[in-house]
């Protein structure tokens, strides 16, 4: 586990590293450009996770599940809310459901964490979600990058948890039309790095004015672009920090 700078949460845990490339989304992920630096460092856990395609590494499809990471939020007193799973998806299809369960196990055992889980495979979530503990102290999330996936709004609302949460971001495009009915916060931020895509106001205002219309907070997390810092997290003014609360 270890701090991290991301605004909405408050330190990362992985028990799970490595992924798929699955949509646009996917395309400039940080996880990839991390995972590959890990490994030239010499970090056992990564190693394998990356593979070299032209200037860029790109993920191999390997996972690595690391058990003795499941016992580290135990040692962790203090509250914490803790993005699970930073540097990979814990609903991909190379993670077996028995260790899901494992995870599901460590949750349980440290209820002063609150935990964020989000994924690109809600279908699958939403599958074997149900055969999970329903913990008040665990949300779960989506990432919706333009319109060509807002079906994973509908895998999400099928999913029973105490906070359902969406992450627009990277958003490289209009997400116009979607539905966030039943959905409790919605994360908005623009892609950032040396690659990074533009992202129109326009379709922040799309968001915010669907975040208004279902009663969902809105949590504003930047602009991005090659230089993220320069270009902030103020939108109309000001910025946007809004939370959930738990419904179970």
């Amino acid at each position: 586990m270890a701090e991290t700078s991301i605004e909405w949460t408050d330190a990362t845990w992985n028990p799970v590293a490595g992924c798929t490339v699955l949509t646009a989304g996917c395309t400039n992920c940080y996880a990839m450009r991390m995972a590959a630096r890990l490994e030239a460092m010499g970090v056992p856990k990564y190693r394998g996770l990356t593979r070299r395609s032209g200037e860029r590494h790109v993920w191999t499809g390997a996972v690595s599940l690391d058990d003795a990471a499941l016992e580290t939020p135990k040692a962790w007193r203090k509250p914490r809310l803790i993005f699970v799973n930073s540097m990979s998806d814990l609903f991909q299809e190379a993670v077996p459901v028995e260790f899901i369960r494992r995870v599901w196990d460590t949750m349980s055992a440290t209820p002063q964490h609150t935990y964020q889980i989000l994924t690109k495979r809600p279908d699958r979530m939403a599958r074997v979600a149900p055969d999970l503990q329903l913990l008040s102290n665990v949300w779960l999330g989506t990432s919706v990058e333009n319109a060509a996936v807002l079906d994973r709004l509908d895998h999400l609302r099928a999913t029973p948890a105490a906070v359902r949460f969406v992450s627009f971001e990277p958003l490289i495009g209009s997400v116009a039309g979607g539905d966030l009915r039943d959905i409790h916060w919605s994360i908005v931020g623009g892609e950032s790095g040396p690659r990074a895509r533009p992202m129109l106001e326009e379709w922040v205002d799309e968001i915010h004015e669907m975040a208004e219309d279902a009663g969902a907070k809105f949590f504003f997390k930047q602009w991005g672009g090659r230089n993220k810092k320069a270009t902030g997290r103020a939108y109309r003014g000001r910025h946007w920090d809004d939370l959930p609360t738990a419904t179970a």
